[in-house]
């Protein structure tokens, strides 16, 4: 793929000066490195900006609805599959609609209006009309906007970083949010634990903002024949048809969307389980977060090598079975003296088994989609795997209500080895070495 002209001007100062020295065949970077691409390297730049802000609301979310609201299990649950339900119902149409457009602009106008919702959450704790009404629509919203201003990012990828180094630029861009996942999480919690929940969103808001701004000093070239037209039924079909008819992009909407199903099912529990049942305060829980970003760093570092050895599809199919073991052993180590470890350990594993999952599910199915056809095969994967979700989040709500939070947490460890271990031995992903050709 021919890469676009670089647009960003030379630059002068006393931080030019140490960037060109970093990005020197002298300095750190290997003189093949994506980062070395100017382009690429301002979408990474803002993808580890706003990654500062998304361990802010990881945690003040749930915990404005914990802590402040007094929320139940269940109440959890249908939190999270309020932000789920967009994805099953607006994806297809959505898909469509991003095949006609231009994928930046989509991006940039999402990652505003997400900072504008959340804004929206401290000024209705400070007018005393926050409520778990409130928070179910703005996470319905918010999802309404990540359904298609998430799909235009991963678009945006492909059309800056050549299609046989997708799972190099994944990792990359998986890294970007591990650095932030390692100290982030601590000066969140330290922060909610100042200002309170509801205000620590304002600053994730103000982050948002500036990757925005980053954002939009981006000039990608969108030829006119990758842009989709005439009927709208007619495409969202061939779109549909593609995917159906492609094996590759058929076992990976089963198999990822099984994943999600108990993901779903275990992290609606983990800041009930880490409050209620461990006794962390917001500080505490913030610390314990910090495993999360040891985790994705640590897969962030070797996935594209160990996806080189063992195979794109069994490396997938490895992020199963150290999510699941994660899950699985809390549910299963009491909260004294071991409890608190074993809580991060189990986000150690679940950070390193999501980067190995996605940095390889994402290149696959980008590799294996023809340009015309990605806005509508991103938008159809997404809600294939996505649709399981929301009843992953409920069901685990009612578990954790009914039968315990720590069966919430082991049910969804549990299902999930067991979905890896049948992936592996029925379907052909552990034969899925290197990226495919476009189908």
């Amino acid at each position: 793929m021919q890469q676009p002209p670089d647009p960003v001007a030379p630059e002068t100062g006393a931080a030019a000066t140490a960037a060109r020295r970093w990005f020197s065949p002298g300095g750190w970077l290997g003189p093949d490195d994506l980062l070395r691409q100017t382009l690429y390297r301002r979408l990474w730049l803002s993808v580890f900006i706003s990654s500062f802000g998304n361990q802010i609301t990881m945690l003040a979310l749930p915990l404005a609805a914990v802590v402040l609201l007094h929320a139940t299990p269940t109440q959890m649950g249908w939190l999270t599959a309020a932000e789920l339900a967009p994805f099953a119902l607006f994806s297809l149409p959505a898909g469509v609609w991003l095949d006609r457009m231009r994928k930046l602009p989509v991006y940039v106008t999402g990652e505003a209006f997400v900072a504008f919702a959340l804004a929206s959450i401290p000024a209705a704790w400070a007018l005393g009309v926050l409520g778990m009404p409130f928070l179910y629509g703005t996470g319905f919203l918010i999802g309404c906007v990540n359904v298609i201003a998430g799909s235009a990012a991963q678009i945006v990828l492909t059309q800056i970083v050549p299609r046989p180094r997708l799972v190099e630029a994944h990792a990359k861009n998986a890294l970007a949010g591990s650095f932030a996942e390692v100290t982030g999480p601590g000066a969140a919690g330290a922060l909610i634990r100042l200002v309170g929940a509801p205000f620590a969103l304002l600053v994730n808001a103000g982050i948002l903002a500036v990757s925005v701004t980053i954002l939009r000093g981006l000039r990608v070239e969108e030829p006119p024949h990758a842009l989709v037209r005439g009927a709208f039924r007619a495409a969202l079909r061939e779109g549909l048809r593609f995917v159906a008819g492609t094996r590759l992009l058929g076992v990976m909407a089963v198999v990822v969307g099984g994943w999600q199903l108990c993901n779903q099912m275990a992290t609606v529990v983990q800041i009930l389980f880490a409050t209620r049942e461990l006794g962390l305060d917001e500080r505490q829980l913030g610390l314990c977060y910090v495993g999360l970003g040891v985790g994705t760093v640590s897969a962030g570092i070797v996935g594209n090598r160990l996806s080189a050895r063992i195979g794109v599809g069994a490396c997938l199919l490895l992020g199963f079975a150290v999510t699941g073991f994660g899950w699985l052993q809390a549910a299963l180590v009491p909260a004294q003296p071991l409890g608190v470890a074993s809580f991060v350990l189990m986000l150690v594993c679940f950070g390193s088994g999501a980067v190995l999952i996605f940095i390889n599910f994402l290149a696959l199915r980008q590799a294996v989609t023809p340009q015309p056809l990605l806005g509508r095969m991103t938008s159809t994967m997404r809600w294939l795997i996505l649709l399981p979700a929301p009843v992953g989040a409920v069901l685990g709500g009612w578990l954790g209500e009914h039968a315990g939070l720590r069966w919430a947490l082991g049910a969804g460890g549990a299902s999930c080895l067991l979905l890896a271990m049948a992936a592996f031995a029925f379907t052909s992903l552990r034969h899925v070495r290197k990226l495919p050709a476009p189908a």
